[in-house]
C-alpha cells in the first residue's frame, strides 16, 4: 500500500516530528483528503504503517516444553526486532515520548502482540509448571527490552548463543520466580 510505504520511508528518513500528511501525500501520490479519510491523525497513520510492516505470526508451540517454546519465541522476537530499521525504531521511540496519541496507538499494538506471546506460558502452567505471578507481563517487558538493547545499543546480532543465554540465564529463572 503506497500510503503506508511512504509513511514508513518518511518516518525513517526524517523522524516522527517532521513527518507530515502533506509529505506522505506527495510521496505516495495519494490526495491528502484520502489519507485523512482513512487515518484520523498522524499517530493513527504511523500505527497503521507499523502494523502493515510487522504482520508476522509467532511460531507454533512444542507440546509441553517451556524452554524449547521460549527459545523459538525469543528467536522469532529477535528476528522481528532486528529486521526493523534502526532509524524507524528511533523515530517511533522519540515520537512515543512526544506524542501521547502515538504512544497510545503503539501500546495498543504491543498489547495485541503480547497476547500472542503469552501462549507458551499458559501452556506451561497447564502442564504443571510453576511460574512467577505475572510471568507473561515479565516476559513481555524483559525479552523485547534485552533484544532491543542488544540490537540497537550494543549493535550486536541476536545469534543462537545469545538467544540461549537470554532464555536460560535470564528468562527462565525470572519466570519461575
Amino acid at each position: 500500500m503506497a500510503i503506508l510505504d511512504a509513511t514508513l520511508s518518511l518516518l525513517t528518513e526524517c523522524g516522527y516530528e517532521q513527518l507530515s500528511m502533506e509529505a506522505v501525500a506527495g510521496r505516495s501520490g495519494a490526495a491528502k483528503t484520502t489519507i485523512y479519510r482513512r487515518y484520523r491523525d498522524k499517530a493513527a497513520l504511523v500505527a497503521a504503517a507499523v502494523e502493515y510492516r510487522s504482520h508476522a505470526t509467532p511460531p507454533g508451540l512444542a507440546e509441553g516444553d517451556l524452554r524449547e517454546n521460549l527459545l523459538s519465541l525469543v528467536a522469532w522476537l529477535a528476528q522481528q526486532i532486528a529486521e526493523q530499521e534502526i532509524g524507524l525504531l528511533g523515530a517511533l521511540f522519540a515520537g512515543m515520548r512526544s506524542d501521547p496519541r502515538l504512544a497510545e496507538e503503539m501500546r495498543r499494538i504491543l498489547r495485541r502482540d503480547e497476547a500472542a506471546t503469552e501462549q507458551p506460558l499458559r501452556q506451561a502452567i497447564g502442564h504443571g509448571e510453576q511460574l512467577a505471578p505475572q510471568a507473561a507481563e515479565l516476559f513481555a517487558e524483559v525479552a523485547p527490552a534485552v533484544i532491543v538493547h542488544r540490537v540497537v545499543v550494543a549493535g550486536e546480532r541476536c545469534d543462537e548463543r545469545f538467544v540461549e543465554h537470554l532464555v536460560d540465564d535470564i528468562l527462565l529463572p525470572l519466570l519461575r520466580g
